[in-house]
């Protein structure tokens, strides 16, 4: 099976998750550098040094299916990862992903955790899961008879 890396996209931070050879997303420390440039780098490192193989970028349309700038950011970055990879890079629509992520954190903790990037890791694991699940559907045990 191939080795995924997800990530939910932002100005400020990627968050990063792992799909393993079960098909499962884990979240993974997310890249928070303040540079831009310094971000790219980590995440190109990140993808070399995990041998990972094809990518899933959240994708954030509007509530109405609409591509709006965030969206347009989004193509950008898969648009730069295919050219500087090589890999095969997906887009998956992650629309209330980062509002799940937030749902299992404590109210208190919050703004705490999102500067960390906690958040912005658990979600690009609900987007990775979301693309795993439609990729590899789990199969049931057929029943005894």
């Amino acid at each position: 099976m191939p080795r995924f890396l997800g990530i939910d996209p932002g100005t400020k931070r990627l968050g990063l998750a792992r799909g393993d050879e079960l098909g499962l997303a884990s979240p993974q420390p997310a890249l928070v550098q303040a540079d831009a440039d310094e971000r790219w780098q980590a995440l190109l490192q990140v993808i070399e040094t995990q041998q990972i193989d094809e990518i899933v970028v959240g994708y954030p349309l509007n509530m109405d299916d609409s591509v709006g700038p965030k969206a347009r950011e989004a193509e950008a970055l898969a648009a730069r990862l295919r050219g500087s990879t090589g890999l095969t890079v997906h887009l998956v629509d992650e629309r209330l992903t980062s509002q799940a992520a937030e749902a299992t954190l404590p109210k208190d903790k919050l703004r705490e955790v999102r500067a960390s990037g906690v958040v912005d890791s658990r979600a690009a694991a609900l987007i990775l899961q979301d693309y795993l699940d439609q990729r590899y559907p789990p199969t049931l045990p057929e029943e005894m008879s």
